[in-house]
């Protein structure tokens, strides 16, 4: 399954199906992670998204019924400070939120979210484009729903370390997981295709959403 989605020309905005952009980011991180339960300051960092809005976009999720609002426990980090800098919190329960898996349309909105973010790529692909040369850029792993496959990204080119840490964070962000890349130069690829190195040709040979592709022969 190969699909090039770099030529499209209206940039697909989830936003506007769901409302808003902080709303779009809590669904994808609760149905990402449907085992866990989050705290509102966990969810404002991963997402990046200011309390107030994540907040009032929690209370309409728990409304519709997709997410539960649970109490729990004081924070294991909290339980390791000196009670004297504690104080009252140590007796005060935390509220948390996980998604709820007996949703009635619980998968038909994960795959909903799993495939939006594929769509959600032109941007992440201006923002590499703009930061250095990228000869080939793919989209596998959880992409495909496919967890065996060691790597989410592969990125070809010349493009500085940071700049890319920093641009996947940002997609990051903005499809609400934490994902897994690999980059490369162009010389170091070349070469590792040479000696069919198994790392590279496990990503290589397995179904991906190619975004970017100056080697059409090898790919």
């Amino acid at each position: 399954m190969t699909n090039d989605t770099e030529n499209k020309d209206v940039e697909f905005k989830i936003e506007q199906l769901f409302g808003s952009k902080t709303r779009v980011r809590l669904l994808s991180l609760f149905l990402e992670n449907a085992e866990r339960a989050f705290y509102v300051r966990e969810l404002t960092r991963r997402i990046d998204a200011q309390l107030n809005s994540v907040r009032r976009e929690l209370k309409n999720l728990v409304d519709i019924g997709i997410v539960l609002e649970v109490e729990g426990k004081i924070l294991d980090k909290e339980k390791d400070l000196p009670k004297e800098k504690i104080g009252k919190k140590r007796s005060v329960k935390k509220k948390y939120y996980k998604a709820h898996a007996g949703f009635t349309f619980f998968n038909e909105l994960r795959g909903i979210m799993k495939k939006s973010a594929v769509l959600m790529n032109r941007s992440f692909v201006e923002e590499l484009k703009q930061k250095g040369k990228v000869d080939l850029l793919f989209l596998t792993g959880r992409f495909i729903d496919d967890m065996d496959v060691p790597s989410d990204i592969l990125v070809v080119g010349e493009i500085d370390a940071e700049s890319l840490q920093n641009a996947i964070e940002a997609f990051e962000r903005q499809i609400g997981r934490e994902l897994n890349y690999t980059y490369m130069p162009k010389d170091e690829f070349l070469y590792r295709c040479d000696i069919k190195d198994r790392f590279l040709e496990s990503l290589i040979n397995t179904d991906k959403v190619v975004l970017i592709n100056n080697f059409a022969e090898t790919i």
